[in-house]
């Protein structure tokens, strides 16, 4: 694999790491074709339960690189945007995998890039992370999802304002919005994210699997079909023996003195 994508995997977490710093990791055409390969290796993997995704400093990603695509050296028609393209199949830069992809946002995320990044399952940032919108700056449409998961993530106002002014928004206005679901010091971004993956990959992986995608199903249709769907779920997993008993109270005690162990923290 082209070092544009790093990937390397320890402890049941695969890394991808945007590997294109001095041109802040945007989206070229490379990238773009190398990144779902890397999603799609890390989701085949049977020794990898998690994926980290994160940009070498000093950005996450500032979206497509508008120099190949002003030089028409880029192909947008590949885009679920496109005509015939079904965004519920393929989602932008990212494939839909059935493991959690965490982002590990280190600088900006801009236009294409934040689309990226909230096509993630969740986010942290680093406090050096900073989020825009600037496709009416640019002069082009958001065709990977930003309009559905920004305003999933901090309500239709907020993203209107994001989307209508391209401003910027900094790390811990992102955290107060609900866009990340936490701040750390930069030195800390990837230790941090590898803790949350270890917990991830502690617990049982074809439960955390089936509900992210529960999740996921739910998130594109109405609230009462949403409910529908958890409940088909959840008997689909009682008639395939995901819940037995004698599991159940084997880890009852861990999860118990697990419980205790995070009281207050």
């Amino acid at each position: 694999m082209s070092d544009v994508v790093l990937y390397e995997v320890a402890d049941r977490v695969a890394t991808v790491t945007l590997n294109r710093p001095e041109a802040r990791n945007a989206l070229s055409a490379e990238v773009r074709r190398l990144l779902p390969e890397a999603i799609r290796r890390a989701d085949a993997d049977p020794e990898v339960d998690v994926v980290i995704l994160t940009g070498a400093d000093p950005a996450f990603c500032a979206g497509l690189d508008l120099k190949e695509l002003g030089a028409g050296e880029q192909d947008l028609s590949d885009s679920p945007a496109a005509p015939g393209g079904d965004p519920t199949v393929a989602r932008g830069p990212l494939p839909v995998i059935g493991k959690p992809i965490i982002g590990a946002v280190n600088g900006p995320a801009i236009t294409g890039g934040f689309e990226l990044a909230l096509n993630c399952d969740f986010l942290v940032a680093s406090e050096r992370a900073r989020f825009a919108d600037t496709h009416a700056r640019v002069g082009i449409q958001p065709g990977w999802g930003l309009t559905v998961l920004l305003a999933q993530a901090i309500g239709i106002r907020r993203a209107k304002e994001m989307s209508a002014t391209g401003n910027f928004v900094d790390a811990q206005t992102a955290l107060a919005w609900g866009l990340v679901n936490h701040v750390v010091p930069h030195d800390e971004l990837l230790p941090f994210c590898r803790r949350l993956a270890a917990d991830i990959v502690s617990n049982d992986a074809a439960a955390v699997r089936r509900i992210l995608r529960t999740y996921d199903e739910g998130s594109l249709v109405t609230g009462a079909e949403a409910w529908r769907i958890e409940a088909r779920a959840a008997a689909e997993w009682l008639r395939s023996g995901g819940a037995r008993a004698s599991d159940i109270e084997a880890r009852r005690a861990a999860v118990i003195e697990r419980g205790r162990s995070q009281q207050g923290g």
